[in-house]
């Protein structure tokens, strides 16, 4: 006999890699279209945790303590000779610690995604946490049209 599931929390998962690429994608194209264009150079990448050397690298105790990381040369410090032979900019979010955050806090994954992305497209610019603010409230406007 074909019961119907009485518990819907039966069949889920956390998100996969491949299911995290998807809402930074998603999250990358709800950003306000002047700010994409400025960062079509940066590659984003999902990780399940920081490399160990990052994690030596910035003294953490855990690698649940980072959620996302840009590595490369700011805009600021970007000087206007290319140079060659170096690797662009990328920005890393990484899935378990973002999970992990996810579920203390009483924020959606999607919002948590947009607040790393901004957060670390914004190491790039160079911006103020209130510009980076901006910049995601304008992704949420964007999101509930």
């Amino acid at each position: 006999m074909n019961r119907p599931n009485k518990d819907p929390w039966r069949g889920l998962k956390a998100p996969s890699l491949a299911d995290f690429e998807e809402l930074a994608e998603a999250t990358y194209a709800r950003l306000p279209a002047r700010f994409r264009r400025l960062c079509d150079s940066a590659v984003i990448r999902v990780e399940d945790f920081p490399a160990d050397d990052v994690i030596k690298e910035m003294n953490l105790d855990s690698p649940f303590d980072i959620l996302g990381l840009f590595i490369g040369i700011g805009l600021p410090q970007d000087g206007a000779v290319a140079e060659t032979g170096r690797l662009p900019n990328m920005i890393h979010l990484y899935r378990r610690p973002i999970l992990d955050y996810w579920a203390e806090h009483e924020e959606t994954l999607g919002a948590i995604v947009t607040h790393v992305l901004v957060h670390e497209i914004g190491h790039h610019f160079g911006l103020s946490d209130e510009d980076m603010q901006r910049i995601e409230t304008e992704s949420d406007t964007v999101q509930n049209r």
